[in-house]
């Protein structure tokens, strides 16, 4: 990455991995392209701005080296991109965020501002407790970020009249009247594709990402190079439990809500296959498509499964994207997803009993067969990552034995759990918050994976039973005989042997008394 002086903005990406996954991280947890980074980087250089990414995770960077790459970048401002690779990546990815945004403050006279999805939900709260940051962004911030890159200092009189941000003048947080989303309509203009450019690699470019295993069929050596991109944004159904579409936020409550903002938007299909295009001529092949919804509206995914296809004629590529387990019931569809190089379809199933899953607003599951569904995956040669939620509102021991049984009976090569978490910007987060309910005191706590992480009890089970129910099936479902037998037969021994491997590693929780 070339040096440049004098920048207007350095997006800052931070390393939390350490935290957030316990010693998962050092080979196992995936490391994302920061793919919001890449979004405003390229949206604010495409009108003129001088821009860097530094990602600071990517490249295992100290405090220290940080620092000293920022002094030669000399940015006006800094602006830490805190997101991440799960929904509940926001919050956890806080902590790197502060740590080095406290570091940075000791030592250089810079303003530091966050985008991400914790700042969106709590940015009044976010400004009272982190004295390190000067400034954060409501929303998306695009437009935001554009206006207050045109400021010459960022003085509390020049920040009143940027719309989007809460900011702090002296002891007072002020939170200024929201700023517009991008329109459906200009997502292709303002929102103008990857500054892949701009990531740091060792030998190629994004070689210093790596898929997560399952992706890469647990196989070590197809985990890299990886990219990860959208073709929309936000989601047009309002989980309890998710806090995907805090980026459309706009309004000014205190504890936003992100299922008061439910939406999609859409870059047209010649658009995102150009990206595509590029990453391919990069030598990239495993790829993950990052929407909620991608398989939801057939406008926009049909076309660009066809033009995909017709790149794929060598089956090379490696593609995974998330879906509605009601939207993938026609079986022409699915052979056109799976000629796309779609091999790996991660399905939000969360339970496996019914009045639980309507509890949550997940909706439509009651026309459902999920066993009949996840064979017609499977029918068109194309994998399934299924995820299930212990700890939703209703769950017991029965409701939680029923999900692990039904598991073990759709045995998919992929299988994630988590417990349930009142995640900022989520329903469940507000009325946990109105029930007294407590909540992690730290950021690394609403990490599933971390040592601190502290879900949600219900009527029926403590935090406790349910991370450690959690913990449990993870043991017994990847050293479960039918499971390793279809991961010989579809991806090797090595890659059975991989999983076993990966199980050894035991993660430790503080709710546990480890």
């Amino acid at each position: 990455m070339s040096l440049e002086k004098n920048l207007d903005c350095l997006f800052l990406v931070s390393n939390s991995s350490s935290k957030t996954y316990q010693s998962l991280s050092k080979t196992y947890s995936a490391v994302e392209p920061p793919t919001w980074a890449l979004l405003l980087a390229q949206s604010t250089r495409s009108i003129g701005f001088k821009v860097k990414i530094l990602d600071a995770n990517a490249e295992n960077l100290t405090e220290k080296e940080i620092l000293d790459k920022v002094k030669n970048f000399l940015p006006k401002m800094i602006c830490l991109i805190v997101y991440g690779q799960n929904v509940n990546a926001g919050t956890t990815n806080m902590s790197g965020a502060i740590n080095i945004s406290e570091y940075l403050k000791k030592n250089i006279d810079i303003p530091i501002s966050i985008i991400g999805s914790h700042v969106q939900a709590l940015p009044i709260d976010t400004l009272k407790k982190e004295k390190s940051i000067d400034f954060v962004f409501t929303n998306e911030g695009v437009y935001a970020l554009r206006n207050i890159l045109k400021i010459n200092d960022f003085s509390s009189k020049n920040l009143s009249k940027i719309k989007g941000i809460a900011y702090r003048d002296k002891d007072k947080i002020i939170m200024n009247e929201p700023e517009s989303i991008v329109p459906n309509e200009k997502m292709d203009i303002d929102l103008p594709g990857y500054a892949w450019d701009l990531l740091p690699y060792k030998k190629k470019p994004l070689d210093l990402y790596r898929a997560p295993m399952w992706h890469a069929e647990y196989d070590f050596e197809k985990r890299t190079p990886y990219a990860s991109l959208q073709t929309s944004l936000g989601c047009q159904f309002g989980c309890n439990f998710c806090m995907i579409n805090i980026l459309n936020r706009n309004d000014k409550d205190e504890v936003g809500v992100a299922s008061n903002y439910s939406k999609m938007r859409f870059w047209s299909t010649d658009f995102i296959i150009k990206e595509f295009d590029k990453l391919i001529e990069m030598g990239v092949r495993t790829i993950r498509i990052v929407d909620e919804m991608f398989l939801l509206n057939p406008k926009y995914y049909i076309p660009l499964c066809e033009k995909l296809a017709e790149r794929n004629k060598d089956d090379s590529l490696r593609i995974w994207s998330y879906s509605r387990i009601d939207t993938v019931k026609r079986p022409e569809i699915l052979k056109l997803v799976r000629r796309a190089g779609i091999k790996w379809l991660a399905l939000g199933i969360e339970s496996g009993d019914k009045s639980v899953r309507l509890e949550v607003d997940k909706g439509k599951f009651e026309d459902v067969d999920v066993t009949k569904v996840i064979q017609k995956v499977h029918d068109a040669d194309i994998n399934v990552m299924a995820n299930y939620i212990y700890g939703l509102p209703g769950d017991t021991k029965e409701t939680v034995q029923k999900t692990f049984d039904l598991s073990l009976e759709l045995c998919t090569a992929g299988w994630n759990t988590y417990g349930a978490m009142a995640l900022p910007g989520s329903f469940l987060y507000k009325k946990a918050l109105d029930d007294g309910v407590k909540l992690p005191s730290s950021y690394e706590g609403y990490s599933f994976h971390s040592y601190d992480t502290l879900p949600l009890p219900t009527e029926k089970l403590s935090a406790k039973e349910v991370i450690t129910l959690r913990d449990e099936a993870f043991d017994k479902y990847h050293n479960h005989k039918p499971f390793l037998s279809l991961i010989t037969k579809k991806f090797g021994a090595k890659a059975a042997e991989n999983i076993v491997e990966m199980t050894k590693i035991k993660l430790k929780r503080k709710i546990k008394g480890d």
